[in-house]
């Protein structure tokens, strides 16, 4: 699509808008960006201005519902509470692109969420893609003087078993926030240290899926260390990249080269910022943010029942005598 009929649609949606929303809300949505933000939109529709138009305005609603842009003001408490998430769901900021891309990595196969209720995964979640879109990209547009506005992400797929299948529904949810209000923020998705598990389930998800999102996976051999350096310097590798077996597993308390630590420079750097914002309100709301969950694309649907299948397939021919193994 041209740049003038970006900014046609550009004028169109936000004549439609009008009265609609908060200006914060929808700042909080673009940084600045519109243009960039629209494109987003409408790549998640392909192209379908209409249902590009729908599925901004049910973002915009969802975040007013949600009181998305006050999410950075309450802090997980007591800390012994968020430090357990950071322990069972493993996720961590590990440096930059040589693009200024931020890189996070995804502990997949060794995160739980077994240590809190759904809403607190669900809300950590949300505070981390909040801080990467307010504070975090703004900060790297202003260094490189041109729009930042995506992140790779690359996912740790070691020690993923069957027992996997029991997190489908908190991992669903965590997608599902993410298709409907943060599309087309992961520019690349590297998947690495797979196992026989994942690659049985890639084989049959991967023709469902549309090719935009077809294109944007890349299944890495072994740690992926070397495809990842042609994309970063080593510094920014994520921990479990950096030798071969060095997949993702449970770190010290005093760690701060594992991106998934609580004491690592990012998590503090966030802890400490929304700790901060909550300060300067008089009444700081505790416990978890209870986030509405829109119902799946009836398509990331589908996918769900084929992963679940699959699963209930390798679980089977594992118990049999010749059958493999996680």
């Amino acid at each position: 699509m041209e740049d003038g009929s970006i900014m046609k649609q550009n004028q169109i949606f936000l004549s439609q808008f009008g009265g609609f929303i908060s200006k914060l809300n929808f700042q909080n949505m673009h940084q600045g960006y519109l243009k960039e933000t629209l494109v987003r939109f409408l790549k998640a529709r392909e192209w379908n201005v209409s249902k590009a138009h729908k599925m901004i305005v049910d973002s915009l609603n969802w975040r007013i519902q949600n009181e998305i842009d006050s999410v950075l003001e309450r802090p997980i408490v007591p800390v012994d509470l968020y430090r357990s998430i950071r322990d069972s769901q493993l996720i961590g900021l590990s440096g930059y692109t040589k693009e200024g891309l931020p890189v996070f990595g995804i502990g997949v196969g060794h995160s739980t969420y077994d240590k809190a209720s759904v809403h607190y995964y669900v809300q950590s979640h949300i505070q981390i893609n909040e801080y990467r879109d307010r504070i975090i990209l703004p900060r790297l547009t202003q260094q490189f003087r041109r729009p930042v506005t995506q992140c790779i992400k690359v996912l740790d797929m070691t020690g993923l078993k069957l027992s996997a299948l029991s997190q489908i529904k908190i991992l669903t949810s965590i997608s599902t926030v993410d298709d409907l209000n943060y599309p087309e923020k992961t520019e690349t998705y590297y998947v690495v240290n797979v196992p026989y598990i994942f690659s049985a389930c890639w084989k049959v998800v991967k023709p469902l899926l549309q090719e935009r999102t077809k294109k944007k996976v890349k299944v890495l051999t072994g740690c992926g260390r070397d495809e990842l350096l042609k994309i970063m310097d080593y510094s920014a590798l994520p921990h479990f990249c950096r030798h071969e077996g060095s997949g993702s597993s449970k770190h010290s308390s005093t760690d701060v080269d594992n991106c998934f630590s609580p004491d690592h420079p990012f998590h503090k750097e966030l802890y400490d910022h929304i700790k901060e914002q909550a300060s300067r309100r008089e009444l700081i709301k505790m416990g978890s943010l209870h986030v509405s969950i829109p119902e799946p694309d009836p398509d990331d649907a589908k996918i769900v029942e084929v992963i679940q299948a699959e699963f209930q397939k390798i679980g089977e021919q594992d118990e049999s005598p010749n059958g493999h193994k996680d």
